[in-house]
C-alpha cells in the first residue's frame, strides 16, 4: 500500500517520508519514546473557516442563552451570536493572531460562564451531542468530514512507525477530548488544549469546571505545554498559523526535528485560501527553511468521501483502554 495516497508527489511528501525512515531505520534510528510528534488541531487537523468548530458550538449555546436573557443580547459575544454576525467573532480570531485580545476577552469570559460549575463528563456529553447533529455550514457534512485526510494519513503512518502523535492546540482542551479519538487515533490523554479551571466537588465526587480561565495553550504556551506533558522536544510539529509559530521552533530545533506549516491556498476544493492569522507564520517558514504544506499542490485529496446516507455516525464514546503505540507504555 503507498505511504500517504492522498499526498501528491512533490518535495513536501518526500520530506515527510525522509523524516519518518530517518528517524525509525538504521543504527541512529531513535528509540520509539522519543519518536514524539505534535499537531496543531484548527485549520492543521480539520478546517477553521468559516469559524472553527468549537465557536460553531458556542455560537448555538450564546444564542440560546441571549434569547433567554435579554439583557445578554446587548453584549458581546452574544450579539454576535444572536444576530448571526460571524464577522465580529471572526475578527476577534484573527486579532488575537495578530497580538490583539481586546475582543478575545469577551469571548474567553463568556466561555468560562457557560461551564461555570458544570461537570467535565457533562460537557463531554453535549460536545458529543453537537458533533453527531452539526454539519459543516461549507461543505453541508458532519464535521467528521471536514476533517483533512492527508492529515489523518499522516497520523496513522507515524504510529504505524512507533511515534506517539499530540494534539496541541489553542482549541479548548476538553473540547477536543470526546471526538480525537474517533475522528484521529490520538487518545484523551495525548490531547494538549487550552483550559478552564477544575475543581474536585466533594459532594457529586466528580470534576467539575470554576470560573476562572487556566491558560491558552497557544504561542510561547505551546512548547511549555508540550514538555509538560510529553517531557520531550518533539521531532515532528505540525501547524498552520502564527500562534504555531513557538511549537514549530521548537520542534525544529531537535536535531532530526522537522516542522511542517500547512498553507491554505487552494480555492477550488471547498478549503477557503486564506493567510489572515498566518503571516507570521509564512514569513518564518520562508526565513528558517521550514516545509510549507501547500493545500493546492501538495494534497491530491482534501477531504474524506462521506458517505451518500444523510444520516450521521454519532461520535463514539471509547469503550476500550487505548491501546498505546509501540514503546510508548508511560504515565
Amino acid at each position: 500500500m503507498t505511504d500517504l495516497p492522498s499526498w501528491r508527489d512533490t518535495p513536501t511528501r518526500a520530506a515527510v517520508l525522509d523524516l519518518v525512515t530517518a528517524v525509525t531505520t538504521g543504527p541512529h534510528a531513535l528509540p520509539p519514546p522519543e519518536r514524539v510528534a505534535v499537531f496543531d488541531n484548527d485549520g492543521t487537523l480539520w478546517t477553521e473557516k468559516p469559524m472553527p468548530v468549537q465557536l460553531h458550538f458556542l455560537v448555538e449555546k450564546w444564542a440560546r442563552a441571549a434569547a433567554a436573557d435579554p439583557a445578554l443580547a446587548q453584549t458581546q459575544p452574544y450579539r454576535a451570536a444572536s444576530t448571526g454576525d460571524l464577522a465580529w467573532l471572526g475578527t476577534a480570531i484573527d486579532k488575537h493572531y495578530a497580538g490583539d485580545d481586546s475582543d478575545l476577552r469577551p469571548v474567553i469570559g463568556a466561555v468560562v460562564a457557560a461551564q461555570a460549575g458544570r461537570s467535565v463528563g457533562e460537557y463531554a456529553d453535549e460536545v458529543r451531542a453537537f458533533l453527531d447533529s452539526a454539519v459543516h455550514p461549507m461543505l453541508g457534512t458532519p464535521y467528521r468530514y471536514a476533517t483533512y485526510q492527508p492529515m489523518r494519513e499522516l497520523l496513522d503512518l507515524l504510529r504505524a512507525h512507533g511515534f506517539t502523535t499530540y494534539i496541541t492546540s489553542g482549541g479548548d482542551r476538553d473540547f477536543m477530548r470526546p471526538f480525537t479519538e474517533d475522528y484521529y487515533g490520538v487518545a484523551p490523554e495525548q490531547v494538549v488544549g487550552s483550559s478552564l479551571g477544575l475543581a474536585f466537588d466533594e459532594a457529586t465526587a466528580d470534576v467539575v469546571y470554576g470560573s476562572t480561565f487556566s491558560f491558552m495553550d497557544d504561542g510561547p504556551e505551546k512548547p511549555v505545554r508540550i514538555w509538560s506533558r510529553t517531557g520531550r522536544r518533539p521531532v515532528l510539529a505540525v501547524g498552520n498559523s502564527n500562534g504555531d509559530v513557538p511549537m514549530l521552533a521548537y520542534a525544529a530545533g531537535h536535531p532530526r526535528g522537522l516542522a511542517l506549516l500547512v498553507h491554505h491556498d487552494d480555492p477550488d476544493r471547498g478549503d477557503p485560501p486564506y493567510d489572515a492569522g498566518a503571516e507570521q507564520a509564512l514569513a518564518t517558514a520562508t526565513e528558517k527553511g521550514w516545509t510549507v504544506v501547500s493545500v493546492r499542490d501538495d494534497w491530491a485529496q482534501v477531504f474524506p468521501v462521506a458517505p451518500a446516507a444523510t444520516g450521521h455516525e454519532p461520535v463514539r464514546k471509547p469503550d476500550r483502554a487505548p491501546r498505546p503505540a509501540l514503546g510508548t507504555e508511560r504515565s
